[in-house]
């Protein structure tokens, strides 16, 4: 071979391993998806991709509370709940709220945090869903989330790593006045209007079958008991559990599904479990009707305005929401009287415009 070759070769490869180098030690730095430590060199904690960043922030953060929740809790501005109750905020959310997935985070939170509070937003319908994690089949980077550092790479030597996230976030660090306290919002780019949500809601055309109360009892028992293990293990750590205001369309679904009952009574036997420890306050705002009549709050059957998540702040804490073991079962009765109001008069102005599902499965 060519001495000149050979020295070209020997030139070539120095060159790409310098930029290798480079390339990881950039990414290692700016570190945009906080794999490896907090912000540092003056940058922000831009949070905007929770599949990529949530995992990071629990573990490198210093923080001494958590937002725990679905995609409802991601309009919380941390700042209220830092206010508020003199706390150091982040949120652990997933747009699916799946249990196992929150508890996870809860978890791996403690490992290095001591936490004064927890912000648990319970939905109806995580308490009937499969009790087992679901990062891996919903597409979520496994590398950041494992223990491996020879995964890494998937990360270190990341195309849109390089020359999308770190850039967005140095931009949204030193030009103009980001909030780290909107970490993982969405609300600003949204509407919210009742055209919103007729539009979007696909109504079935039949009601089906109730089903019975204890219909979803094995997976409901097994997420509460996830959920209960930690209070247990923490009485140090306040929790503070609510069941969000979804829209009284919603509600419309559940009955017509058949799920009524059974989320009800999954609801009752979640606060009953939890309430009894004396760590533990639970609120519910599932059937607040100056929230969930008014459709203008909603961009769809669930997800409510940012206004709507400062109303929740304001009142935890407080007498007005609040559930002891005395009102469990007003509790229970005023969901179903609600749902059947919906039924019989709610819903009934919005029929000719909501969309009809053509199909059941009954009926096909």
């Amino acid at each position: 071979m060519d001495i000149s070759f050979k020295n070209l070769l020997k030139n070539f490869i120095l060159t790409v391993i310098v930029i290798l180098l480079a390339c990881i030690s950039i990414v290692i730095v700016v570190d945009p998806f906080f794999h490896y430590h907090k912000p540092i060199l003056g940058l922000k904690a831009v949070l905007s991709e929770k599949e990529y960043q949530c995992i990071g922030t629990i573990k490198n953060f210093d923080y001494d509370a958590l937002i725990v929740g679905s995609s409802v809790c991601e309009n919380y501005n941390n700042h209220w709940f830092d206010d508020k109750f003199d706390c150091n905020s982040i949120k652990a959310v997933r747009s699916y709220g799946a249990t196992a997935d929150l508890c996870y985070f809860v978890n791996e939170a403690y490992k290095d945090h001591n936490l004064k509070y927890v912000f648990y937003n319970i939905d109806p319908t995580s308490l009937a869903a499969k009790p087992y994690l679901t990062f891996e089949e919903t597409g979520c980077p496994m590398y950041l989330y494992d223990s491996n550092p020879l995964n890494d790479v998937e990360y270190l030597l990341n195309k849109d790593v390089l020359i999308e996230k770190i850039p967005y976030m140095i931009t949204k660090s030193f030009i103009g006045e980001y909030d780290e306290g909107n970490s993982f919002s969405w609300g600003q780019w949204k509407e919210f209007h009742a055209d919103m949500v007729t539009g979007l809601y696909i109504r079935s055309h039949s009601i089906k079958e109730m089903k019975d109360d204890n219909f979803y009892e094995d997976e409901c028992n097994s997420n509460i008991e996830m959920i209960e293990s930690i209070v247990c293990k923490h009485p140090e750590t306040k929790f503070y559990f609510f069941y969000p205001p979804y829209s009284f369309v919603w509600w419309d679904g559940v009955y017509r599904d058949g799920d009524l009952n059974a989320y009800i009574h999954n609801m009752k036997q979640c606060t009953l479990r939890l309430m009894k420890y004396s760590n533990v306050e639970f609120y519910s705002f599932i059937t607040d009707e100056e929230i969930v009549t008014d459709l203008d709050n909603y961009m769809d059957v669930l997800h409510f305005s940012p206004d709507i998540n400062h109303r929740i702040v304001e009142k935890l804490g407080g007498n007005e929401y609040v559930i002891d073991s005395e009102h469990i079962e007003d509790m229970a009765d005023n969901m179903y009287s609600f749902a059947i109001r919906v039924e019989d008069e709610l819903i009934i102005p919005y029929v000719d415009i909501i969309k009809v599902q053509p199909n059941d499965d009954e009926d096909s």
